[in-house]
């Protein structure tokens, strides 16, 4: 049974998610979406992507359940998993639009800050980065994606304090670029792929690769010693620790 569905409306690609109830980045959902962005650009016909959650969540972040139960091996298998679904977003050479139904936190914000155009629904959707409430640390590949979205200058404030604006709160902050009500957040996602879509697909693709080019020379120089550190500090026994604990105080009853 396939955790994302391609659903073509004309030629954008709607990529829905649909994996538990949250969306929950494991090692399944990040190969998956690696591989549906893979086939929408060889498939050629389409000039955008949609990227889209299921009910009330676009994606939870990572699925930490997994990582308590798999520990150190898991951890080791899934983080580059994780890394390379980011960038099989931010480099996809096309528009991607995110249409963000409900909640977008930790590696679900950063698939939504990953995407060119992000639609956030007004009435129900936080938004936000909570990885050092759990206790562990960012990979570059979601650091760089942040910074790009957002700038350096805003990185300590949202990954610091890791708060989680809905709504309104979220569009001051510029976390979103709108807001649309629930049955409208897939319609104006659509219009938005349209539009961008309708430039030359060259041209479109060079901009955006002269716009992501700094932050893909930083992961291509120091992704491989970074991603050493990160697996160690999310593998060490007082951060899996960190990780259970907060599962079972704040996820213990979903």
């Amino acid at each position: 049974m396939p955790s994302i569905h391609l659903e073509p409306e004309g030629d954008v690609a709607v990529l829905r998610m649909e994996h538990g109830k949250a969306n929950a980045l494991d090692i399944t959902l990040c190969r998956e979406l690696s591989t549906r962005f893979e086939e929408v650009a060889e498939a050629g016909g389409y000039r955008a992507v949609v990227l889209t959650g299921t009910g009330g969540v676009f994606s939870a972040g990572v699925d930490l359940k997994r990582i308590v139960d798999g520990g150190a091996r898991y951890v080791a298998e899934f983080l580059p998993a994780l890394s390379d679904a980011f960038l099989s977003v931010f480099d996809f050479p096309r528009p991607v639009v995110a249409a963000v139904n409900g909640h977008a936190i930790a590696g679900g914000g950063v698939l939504a800050a990953a995407c060119d155009h992000r639609v956030l629904n007004a009435g129900h959707g936080r938004v936000g980065w909570t990885e050092l409430l759990v206790g562990v640390p960012f990979p570059l590949v979601a650091m760089e994606i942040l910074r790009c979205a957002y700038g350096s200058a805003r990185l300590p404030r949202l990954t610091f304090a890791a708060g989680t604006p809905a709504g309104q709160g979220a569009l001051a902050l510029g976390l979103v670029d709108e807001l649309a009500e629930a049955d409208a957040v897939l319609p104006r996602a659509l219009e938005v792929a349209r539009t961008l879509g309708a430039a030359s697909p060259a041209a479109f693709a060079h901009t955006k690769n002269q716009i992501h080019r700094p932050y893909n020379e930083r992961i291509g120089e120091q992704r491989a010693a970074d991603d050493a550190k990160v697996e160690q500090l999310w593998s060490a026994p007082e951060s899996l620790a960190s990780i259970g604990d907060y599962v079972r105080s704040v996820l213990g009853s979903q």
